[in-house]
């Protein structure tokens, strides 16, 4: 899979987020690739995904409920690891 290290736009961001974990869900990614990939997506743009620890209304749109608990989660566990 193609991922760029930086987006211009939050339904950028939100579309490529979306495709990772459904590839996931699919069994097409690894958990180690998935956790990966979305960490290198959040640490490069990660003021268009988060406003005053919420996500953005266009991430909540987008991605929806199940999505975003997934990420929630991997990043959690990163906060985690660096305590």
């Amino acid at each position: 899979m193609n991922i760029k290290l930086f987006y211009k736009t939050q339904r950028e961001i939100a579309n490529v987020l979306n495709k990772i974990i459904d590839q996931y869900w699919e069994n097409s990614l690894s958990e180690e690739e998935l956790i990966n990939y979305i960490n290198l997506i959040y640490s490069n743009n990660s003021d268009k995904i988060r406003k005053e620890e919420k996500y953005t209304s266009i991430l909540q749109q987008v991605c929806g409920k199940r999505r975003l608990m997934v990420i929630d989660r991997i990043l959690e566990i990163k906060q985690i690891t660096y305590k």
